[in-house]
């Protein structure tokens, strides 16, 4: 990522009235792949095994790209897609929807409602533009590089909280079997920020908690690991609503490194601190 993603937002890219324009089709989409993913919704699905789970995931997300891929398809013909969600690392040069079909998938078959449908263009590694749509509230949540972020058009900005010690602040499990190592630093840095903020919650998915550090409901969110799906929509989104993007050691963060924060800019610095220790 540029160093303009950790600061208050992202350069324009060339032509960003017709990415203006296509990041309002693409909200379009989103929206109506949503409503695939909102009918599937209802009691608890309980599995016996693993592997009948995984294929319950795997359905709801063929359902909702059946529904996004075609839409897409047509907004940028030359367009590559991502769909693996737990996939990290640079993609190849061009342009690349980077989809999540159902974050949050898993409280989804859990009758849970936070879950919803993201799309992100990247051109050449940076993310242009993004939209996530969470069918439950109907809301969708889109930034535009250099443009700003909003909710329903309403303009978004993070929190002006300057002390991490009255801070609400959140991270999420980097992704299923993760390596020993990395669910230990999770469980110490839960265990420092209980320390050092005022409220420390802990959920998935990524995305949602990155919607409210957006919003200023939440003033600081960070994980180790993590994948491109998980954390580009609301990288750009924290990004272009006033917010600092970096690693957990306050580096610049790209979806191949090894932690990642978002944060108010006035707790980044204590953000680091603590995550550091």
């Amino acid at each position: 990522m540029p160093e303009s993603i950790r600061t208050t937002g992202i350069a324009a890219t060339a032509g960003s009235v017709s990415d203006a324009d296509l990041l309002a089709q693409t909200a379009t989409a989103v929206r109506a792949a949503g409503s695939v993913l909102r009918e599937r919704f209802g009691d608890v699905v309980r599995h016996q095994t693993r592997e009948e789970l995984m294929r319950a995931l795997a359905a709801n997300d063929d359902a909702v790209l059946d529904a996004l891929r075609p839409r897409l398809a047509l907004l940028r013909p030359d367009a590559r897609s991502v769909e693996d969600e737990l996939a990290g690392g640079a993609l190849p040069s061009g342009e690349w929807w980077v989809l999540d079909p159902a974050e949050g998938n898993v409280n989804h078959l859990h009758a849970l409602p936070e879950w919803a449908v993201t799309a992100t263009l990247v051109r050449d590694n940076q993310p242009v533009l993004t939209a996530v749509h969470l069918p439950l509230t109907g809301e969708t949540y889109t930034a535009l590089a250099g443009a700003g972020a909003h909710v329903d058009g309403r303009p978004l900005h993070v929190s002006r909280t300057r002390d991490l010690g009255l801070s609400l602040v959140a991270t999420s499990q980097a992704r299923p079997d993760e390596d020993e190592e990395v669910v230990r630093r999770i469980g110490s840095s839960i265990t420092a920020m209980l320390f050092d903020a005022l409220v420390v919650r802990t959920s998935v998915p990524a995305t949602l908690h990155l919607l409210n550090v957006a919003a200023g409901r939440i003033d600081a969110f960070w994980q180790f690991a993590g994948a491109r799906a998980d954390l580009l929509p609301g990288a750009l989104l924290v990004a272009e609503a006033g917010g600092r993007i970096s690693d957990a050691e306050g580096r610049p963060w790209s979806p191949g490194s090894e932690s990642f924060l978002a944060a108010a800019p006035g707790v980044h610095a204590e953000a680091v601190t603590t995550l550091s220790r």
